[in-house]
């Protein structure tokens, strides 16, 4: 008896027709979200003389936002700063942290982080992923707190992530300083990062 090829082409398709149909679900059933930058930043500190903090931010930055509260492994997280938009309110500050001293924005343009895993911790969340500045790429991982959904009284639903991290900037290549008469360090090494981003759910195709 012949082999029936038709039958088994048949059953390979529908096969396939069945993935297909089921990883359709599956992106489906995630939310994406674009920023509302109107309440949203990002920001830093950092230690001056060793005596006060200096604050500055990041105004032009996209983030890509997917979040699907029944499956956390189909949640995700990608942001890409523009190194170029430091602002630390003071024009010269500003420029030498664009120059090779600092980010070297020239060469490095973009500061990005991408997740790999987003898991719950309790009643918060943590993104783990690879933070790269200045072209060097390290695991990082950023506690953050999730609010929402809610919707406005226009009928669109946001969501809002708060997250902080802690880096080192000499382990990314940011490493000038002068010293102090005192040992101390005129700027220093630890960064504090702050992000809030509020997202709006994105209509499906």
């Amino acid at each position: 008896m012949k082999p029936d090829i038709q039958g088994g082409n048949m059953f390979r398709k529908s096969l396939l027709f069945s993935a297909a149909v089921a990883l359709a679900g599956a992106l489906w059933a995630a939310d994406s979200y674009s920023i509302d930058n109107a309440h949203s930043g990002i920001w830093f500190s950092v230690k001056h003389m060793m005596v006060t903090n200096t604050k500055g931010q990041f105004k032009d930055y996209a983030v890509g936002l997917i979040y699907d509260a029944k499956d956390l492994s189909k949640s995700s997280v990608k942001v890409a700063i523009k190194a170029e938009s430091i602002d630390t309110t003071n024009a010269k500050r500003d420029d030498h942290l664009r120059g090779s001293d600092f980010f070297e924005v020239s060469k490095f343009p973009e500061i990005t982080f991408e997740s790999t895993k987003i898991v719950k911790q309790g009643l918060s969340y943590e993104a783990a992923g690879k933070l790269t500045i200045k072209g060097v790429t390290k695991d990082v991982k950023i506690p953050f707190t999730l609010s929402g959904p809610v919707k406005d009284p226009s009928g669109q639903t946001h969501i809002g992530v708060e997250g902080n991290l802690t880096i080192n900037r000499q382990d990314y290549g940011v490493n000038y300083s002068t010293t102090l008469d005192n040992g101390g360090l005129a700027v220093g090494n630890d960064v504090k990062i702050e992000l809030i981003i509020e997202g709006i759910l994105e209509a499906k195709p």
